[in-house]
């Protein structure tokens, strides 16, 4: 899995998986958005953008599958309940 952490915009994280093409961004808000069938060249522009949320809105938003997913706060309460549930 290849990984970047962007420093300008609301995207705090980006995470792909080559080869699912699946595209994961965290969101300062602590949302996180799931794509599928990303290109490669599609991460690497977006980690190479001037803006990751300009280039985000412009051309992945809109052009690929998306399945909204918990934020990252939501996983570990839940990873926390397991655990104290069934220590």
């Amino acid at each position: 899995m290849d990984t970047k952490t962007f420093t300008v915009g609301r995207i705090q994280r980006a995470d792909y998986e080559p080869r699912d093409r699946q595209l994961v961004l965290y969101f300062q808000d602590g949302s996180l958005r799931r794509y599928q069938s990303v290109p490669s060249e599609v991460f690497r522009r977006l980690c190479n953008a001037p803006n990751p949320t300009t280039y985000w809105e412009d051309r992945i938003a809109e052009e690929y599958p998306q399945a909204r997913g918990k934020s990252h706060a939501d996983a570990e309460t839940a990873q926390k309940k397991l655990d104290d549930l069934f220590g």
